[in-house]
């Protein structure tokens, strides 16, 4: 019947399409109308191109569908186009942002990834990571460790390539960098906060020890207290996690031991502490102030919105690949740690708003 397609066979094989061939730098030079060297620069990123050609060529490279290809450039300019990132697998927040941020930044510059975790974070085992790492042609590494036992891993390794630690207040060695933000600064801006509202009775729910940013985020809390002439209070440690926090906040509502003002380690540890005390009666922040460290989000809507300092995750990554990009080129960076910012919100309100009447401690 005329118009009626004729079925095929279920086995019989359609024609193969033609492949198409991958677009060479060389298309893209004689489609923009350039030389060979002129593509080159501008993939180089170099500034002896006008930027009308420098256009031109991008515009091509799009159309066209040009990629390219990192083997080759790094066996031509004897660079290597990959980074090494070894961390140690913490689902918390501050790894894992910092984590995604680095990716991000590298594949933006240009550098492919190759990430490793370790289970843990020993010297056998981070030591087979970074020599994993080196094995597959990374031109420097960055690690991110929180852990003190990481960091001391890793100072002790030994490795051919430019490594960088991100690890907040550790100090570098000849061997290995470190680059962080300042979070020391943080938590002083978090307390000095809330001593400017008029708290004189400031408990910190602490993060863990074993890891550099409880270390640091103590460190500053405990500063800002001194430096105010104020004894530093209650300080708790705990494992950043909600439910420690929780389980805190409970027994300190049980011994009636609730101060007038706390900074929290994390957001989380704000977000469990501000539970056990709604479902206690103590109202945040009319009886006790609160404030927190991350602005994880949805910080803006905790119950209340949740006063915290925010960590700039991109910022960090972006100064950090800065840094270990200077040392595999020979050049220097500055190294100057990023500064958190305090973001004000709800959970922290002057001492005199108060419904509870604390005692002001003595100075030390």
């Amino acid at each position: 019947m005329a118009g009626t397609a004729v079925p095929r066979e279920a086995n019989e094989k359609l024609p193969d399409a033609p492949l198409r061939r991958k677009p060479t730098i060389n298309d893209v030079a004689q489609a923009a109308g350039v030389s060979f060297g002129t593509v080159s620069r501008v993939l180089n990123d170099a500034p002896d191109v006008s930027a009308a050609t420098r256009q031109r060529v991008l515009q091509v490279i799009k159309d066209i569908g040009y990629r390219r290809n990192r083997a080759a450039t790094a066996l031509v300019t004897s660079r290597s186009t990959s980074i090494g990132i070894l961390s140690d697998g913490s689902p918390r927040f501050g790894p894992v942002g910092t984590l995604m941020a680095l990716e991000n930044v590298a594949r933006k510059k240009g550098y492919a990834t190759t990430v490793i975790s370790v289970e843990q974070p020993d010297e056998e085992s981070v030591q087979a990571a970074l020599d994993t790492l080196d094995d597959t042609g990374v031109g420097g590494i960055i690690v991110i460790a929180p852990l003190v036992e990481m960091a001391a891993a890793v100072w002790n390794a030994s490795f051919r390539v430019p490594v960088e630690m991100i690890a907040a207040g550790a100090s570098s060695t000849p061997n290995v960098f470190t680059y962080s933000e300042n979070q020391e600064l943080g938590a002083r801006l978090a307390t000095q906060h809330l001593i400017d509202l008029g708290h004189t009775d400031i408990a910190h729910l602490a993060g863990s020890m074993d890891w550099f940013d409880g270390r640091v985020r103590k460190r500053g809390w405990e500063a800002a207290l001194r430096d105010a002439g104020l004894k530093p209070g209650l300080c708790l440690e705990g494992d950043w996690s909600p439910r420690w926090a929780y389980e805190t906040g409970l027994r300190l509502v049980r011994e009636d031991k609730v101060p007038q003002a706390i900074f929290a380690a994390s957001d989380h540890t704000a977000l469990g502490v501000i539970r056990a005390f709604a479902e206690n009666g103590v109202r945040v922040p009319e009886d006790v102030s609160i404030v927190g460290f991350d602005d994880i989000e949805g910080s803006d809507y905790f119950l209340p919105p949740l006063t915290t300092v925010r960590q700039d995750f991109n910022a960090l990554a972006l100064m950090s690949m800065e840094v270990l990009l200077g040392a595999m080129e020979g050049r220097d960076v500055d190294r100057t740690p990023i500064a958190p910012t305090l973001v004000v919100r709800n959970s922290s309100i002057h001492a005199a708003s108060h419904s509870r009447n604390v005692p002001p401690l003595p100075a030390s």
